[in-house]
């Protein structure tokens, strides 16, 4: 009993932290996972007791951003869809890369997405949802958006909700709260069929879900009320923080 509550005095606090960034900005996951292993879960068990815990949370801030009215359900439906078959293709092709690779492309391409932020300072503000397209270019670039990086969460994983974000902010012009709202959609899904492929597996740690669901829950409610009463520039903030814990994660994995 005393080793279960010190796993639960680490993890807790961990994950209700985790589950405010990834409501604000996504990127949760490099919080809540390492947290699970540092108070001793195994691996397998970690990954996919992590996959329950924040499909639950998502699922909170979803509700959230739904209720605020900040979610195009078209767009984040169709993107939904998408990252349920890309993240299954993301898995079986993760089998044949080599993971140095994947991370030497990042350690380039993170840099290069910070400039572009710090230099485009206009990125993602309210005023560019007055940009209209056609319902055929909408649903296209949102089954596609939701296929690659749903594909990269099934290969890498990290960062999955801010490269939703920034895509759906780039390519659809939706503004950074709305954006979030959407990634919320897109993250349900790529968790749910995690979780479900982690379930059929028996490799959830149940006695640790419930309170973790619950700071998750916590979390995720209170950051996404964070993004929506601050706006872009708060989740903007947020981003640029994300990048740099997935900068500095990719380094010390390439140096392990």
């Amino acid at each position: 009993m005393n080793e279960l509550m010190k796993m639960y005095l680490i993890i807790c606090p961990l994950i209700f932290l985790g589950g405010f960034v990834d409501s604000v900005a996504g990127g949760g996951g490099l919080i809540t996972l390492p947290a699970y292993l540092m108070a001793g879960v195994p691996v397998h068990f970690a990954a996919g007791t992590n996959k329950v815990v924040n499909g639950l949370g998502s699922a909170t801030a979803m509700v959230r951003y739904l209720r605020s009215g900040k979610v195009r359900l078209r767009i984040a439906l169709y993107a939904a869809l998408g990252a349920l078959a890309g993240g299954y293709a993301g898995a079986e092709v993760a089998k044949h890369l080599s993971e140095s690779l994947l991370q030497g492309l990042m350690l380039v391409a993170l840099p290069l997405v910070a400039v572009f932020l710090a230099v485009k300072r206009d990125f993602g503000r309210e005023s560019e949802t007055a940009w209209t397209c056609s319902r055929a270019y909408e649903v296209g670039v949102s089954l596609l958006i939701g296929l690659l990086i749903g594909c990269y969460d099934g290969i890498v994983g990290p960062g999955t909700g801010t490269f939703l974000i920034m895509a759906f902010t780039a390519l659809l012009h939706l503004d950074m709260v709305t954006a979030s709202g959407c990634a919320k959609v897109g993250n349900l899904a790529s968790n749910a069929a995690a979780a479900t492929s982690f379930l059929l597996g028996g490799k959830i740690m149940w006695v640790l879900v419930v309170p973790a669901a619950a700071c998750s829950m916590l979390g995720n409610y209170c950051g996404a009320l964070y993004a929506i009463r601050g706006g872009g520039k708060r989740i903007r903030g947020m981003i640029f923080l994300v990048l740099g814990m997935l900068f500095i994660k990719l380094l010390a994995d390439l140096a392990a």
